[in-house]
Order: C-alpha cells, then sequence, then structure tokens
C-alpha cells in the first residue's frame, strides 16, 4: 500500500465569528478571492471549535496565524491579505510598522461601532 501525502497546510488560518454577519460577508469575499485555498478558515461558532487562546478574546478580535505565529486585529488581517495575490500589496505594506499602526487604530475604531453594523445587517 502506497502512502498518500496529507493535504497542503494552508499558509494562514482565519478564526472567525460565524453569528456576526460582518464577518460572514469578509470571510465569503475572502474565500473567493483565496483560489489557490491559501487560507484555512474556522468558524468558531462550534462549541468545539478549534481555539488556539482564549474563545471569547478570539470572537472580540479577529485572528490569524501565519507562519506559527498567532496574530490578532490589523496584524491578523494583513496576514490574510498576504496570502491572496490581489491583496498581497496591501499586506506587504502592513508589514511596516507605521503602515501597521495605522491600520490597527482603524480597526479599534471599528471595533467599537461593530455592534451597530451588526444590528443593521441583521
Amino acid at each position: 500500500m502506497q502512502d498518500v501525502p496529507a493535504p497542503p497546510q494552508p499558509a494562514v488560518t482565519v478564526w472567525y465569528d460565524g453569528t456576526c454577519p460582518l464577518c460572514l460577508r469578509e470571510i465569503a469575499l475572502m474565500r473567493r478571492l483565496d483560489r489557490a485555498e491559501r487560507i484555512g478558515f474556522i468558524d468558531l461558532t462550534p462549541p468545539d471549535a478549534a481555539c488556539p487562546t482564549d474563545r471569547q478574546l478570539m470572537l472580540e478580535r479577529f485572528h490569524a496565524r501565519e507562519n506559527g505565529v498567532l496574530l490578532s486585529g490589523a496584524a491578523a488581517f494583513a496576514a490574510m491579505w498576504r496570502a491572496i495575490p490581489a491583496l498581497r500589496p496591501l499586506g506587504l505594506a502592513a508589514r511596516q510598522p507605521a503602515v501597521l499602526w495605522l491600520l490597527e487604530r482603524t480597526y479599534r475604531a471599528f471595533l467599537k461601532i461593530r455592534p451597530l453594523l451588526q444590528d443593521l445587517l441583521r
């Protein structure tokens, strides 16, 4: 019997809140753009979902793992963007501290209005 090679691991793993209408739209778009399937998407909705850190924290902020490093917020978005050719330049730009700082500030502002936006989409 021949050994069957394991499927390749995704370059980036993303965890998302499957009950959040904004998150679902964003993830749907990223899935469409990720034609090479370089991103593994994990919905945190099921209680048994694989969760590398505090579940509540992961539901409150966007998380991704790139090269074995767990990232959150803008850094996690940037990792996801780097895995998608069309968004890669933005993800690479986010490696610059000033760009990442600005993206993180924008993300934190977004988190403050996220509940209102979620209510509007429901």
